[in-house]
């Protein structure tokens, strides 16, 4: 199976990195063609422009808008592994949603609605949060973290079969429990 990990974190040194390099071993263990795309380090321009609104005539979208959705259509599986900031993916992916998954491509508009453009595919969401799980049950908030992408943008472009994992408290995790989070993410990766 060909699949594509997106991955947007700065910090080469994070645990999300770690999760990284778990998924893609994970997959290439068992046969996958895996490539990533590494949004920080590709230097990806996630701000929607005029030129992404509005391409010139026949030119199509940007470049590097072109680049991303030949690597999306290439994938038979996408994995999208992110930090939580402030109750949402970071800018750089949500920019990444905004001018690569575009309406037709990723959706079209029919007389009965939306239709979604990227089924057959299936997805794996990987997040890590600062903060416990309990204080997000607490706020009533926990099903916020995940359904932006797995909902409101994966659904919606008709992927549907997608599986979402939280991992909590990662800055307060010691190293028996980010290894205990790794094997289950490796456990994860093998079901794709």
């Amino acid at each position: 199976m060909n699949t594509l990990i997106i991955y947007a974190h700065p910090n080469p040194r994070s645990f999300n990195h770690a999760i990284l390099e778990t998924v893609d071993e994970a997959l290439r263990t068992r046969g996958h063609e895996v490539r990533i795309r590494d949004l920080y380090a590709l230097g990806f321009q996630p701000v929607l422009g005029e030129a992404d609104l509005a391409p010139a005539e026949g030119e199509g979208p940007p470049p590097d808008v072109q680049q991303e959705q030949r690597a999306l259509s290439w994938a038979d599986a996408l994995v999208f592994i992110y930090p939580l900031w402030w109750f949402d993916r970071p800018a750089i992916l949500k920019g990444l949603f905004d001018r690569v998954f575009t309406n037709g491509f990723a959706f079209r508009h029919t007389p009965a609605g939306y239709e979604g453009l990227l089924r057959p595919r299936k997805a794996l969401v990987i997040v890590t949060t600062g903060g416990r799980e309990v204080d997000f049950l607490r706020m009533g908030t926990r099903e916020q973290i995940v359904t932006p992408t797995t909902d409101g943008t994966l659904a919606f472009c008709g992927i549907t079969e997608i599986t979402d994992k939280v991992l909590f408290g990662i800055p307060m995790a010691g190293a028996e429990q980010r290894q205990a989070m790794l094997e289950e993410i490796w456990a994860l990766a093998g079901g794709l």
